[in-house]
């Protein structure tokens, strides 16, 4: 008979976990390597470029502004640490620089590059956006601490959230 509790147990981590404000709601749902391979095949990924991806730890991110006014996102803002040491978040333009390199086709580049979160965005209010936050694996909780700005002009009161319950996704065994 086939046990499949790992399994089930590895589906359940991989639940959404969601920090929810008076002013945004924002859901963070890790992937594991498996699921970002398959994905990236499905669109014709070459293999070199999904091996890279797969060692890479891929939390998708989705931000609901809430409020009534103007809410910004600016990802460098973001900090992430793993047992007090930080893990750096690669900006968009070092995995273009990467692909560029290893002579990945543009429309590979581009796909990739549109599955990942905005560097920085206005969410006017109800508006939902989202995408991929790329990290180095880890096998460590995460913690991470993020700024917006506010107001139509990033004059109002800034929001900060943190949150220790983020994790890298494994496949299972």
């Amino acid at each position: 008979m086939l046990n499949i509790m790992p399994f089930l147990a590895v589906l359940a981590n991989m639940q959404p976990f969601t920090v929810t404000t008076d002013e945004l709601q924002i859901s963070f749902t890790p992937r594991t390597p498996d699921q970002m391979g398959s994905f990236y095949e499905a669109r014709g990924f070459p293999g070199k470029m999904r091996e890279i991806l797969k060692q890479q730890c891929f939390i998708t991110v989705g931000i609901r502004n809430t409020s009534n006014k103007k809410i910004w996102l600016d990802v460098s803002s973001w900090t992430f640490t793993a047992a007090g040491k930080t893990l750096k978040r690669e900006h968009r333009d070092y995995w273009k620089k990467r692909w560029q390199e290893m002579g990945i086709p543009l429309s590979k580049q581009s796909t990739f590059r549109w599955t990942l979160i905005p560097e920085t965005l206005d969410y006017l209010p109800g508006e939902h956006e989202g995408g991929n936050i790329v990290l180095p694996f880890t096998d460590k909780p995460i913690s991470m601490t993020a700024t917006f700005a506010t107001g139509d002009n990033k004059q109002g009161k800034p929001i900060t959230i943190t949150t220790d319950k983020l994790f890298c996704a494994e496949d299972a065994q």
